[in-house]
């Protein structure tokens, strides 16, 4: 029996969108486009604009310091995509469905290896990628399905934090990496675990005369069992750190 493979597309907003071309273009995750595991669009958010100056950003209402992007190129990108899944109303939310609009924000919600996991059963995923002093609100409670952050920090743009959930969630689609059981004994797989510590030749590095770095030798053994306790109680030990 044949195994239907899962697919997912992402399409990226960003005003900047050569900056994925490099990341995108090597690696694990060109193999999985060569192979038509995922499909990445790449979509400049100017072309949404209406002037002459493809503005895309404005003074924020109250005062502040910066520029704040506006609602209307978003919602133009989002409904261009075909992503206007309500047509009674101008709110693109919809409770069930195969797709996926998230903005990439530094007040969103936590990326973890469960939100990682959960994205990838979507068929679609469309990101927005922020810039400037922030984004106005309305795109975050109107158009988008959530707000995610990699992290408790700012960046200058959504762009860097968009490509680590892109590789993220591709990871955990069939045929993506080598081998299967990767996924499960990586970090992660288990809430607040991390892996054990991996070793490969030389057995002893000398880095300078007298110095010797070893690699511990229950792993050299040969003794499955010895290795396979060593393994877990290293993971146990990490996660006390």
């Amino acid at each position: 029996m044949t195994i239907q493979k899962h697919k997912i597309r992402f399409d990226i907003i960003s005003i900047f969108p050569k900056m994925f071309e490099g990341y995108f273009s090597d690696s694990i995750i060109a193999r999985a486009q060569k192979k038509r595991l995922i499909d990445i669009r790449l979509h400049d958010l100017r072309r949404w604009t209406n002037d002459r100056h493809r503005t895309v950003d404005d003074k924020p209402f109250g005062g502040g310091p910066g520029m704040i992007m506006m609602i209307e190129p978003f919602y133009r990108a989002v409904r261009s995509l075909r992503l206007l899944r309500n047509k009674k109303t101008s709110d693109l939310k919809q409770k069930k469905s195969t797709n996926r609009v998230i903005l990439m924000s530094a007040k969103g919600k936590r990326f973890t290896h469960k939100d990682a996991v959960r994205l990838a059963k979507y068929n679609r995923i469309v990101l927005l990628c922020g810039r400037y002093e922030g984004v106005d609100e309305r795109v975050a409670r109107k158009i988008c399905d959530e707000e995610i952050s990699i992290g408790d920090y700012v960046l200058t743009g959504g762009e860097l934090a968009a490509m680590v959930v892109v590789d993220a969630v591709a990871r955990h689609l069939p045929g993506v990496l080598g081998k299967s059981e990767s996924l499960t004994q990586e970090s992660h797989t288990e809430e607040g675990k991390t892996e054990y510590p991996q070793y490969t030749r030389p057995a002893n590095f000398s880095p300078t005369d007298g110095k010797h770095w070893r690699t511990p030798s229950v792993l050299l053994s040969g003794d499955h069992k010895k290795i396979k306790a060593w393994r877990d109680q290293q993971t146990k030990t990490e996660d006390k750190n």
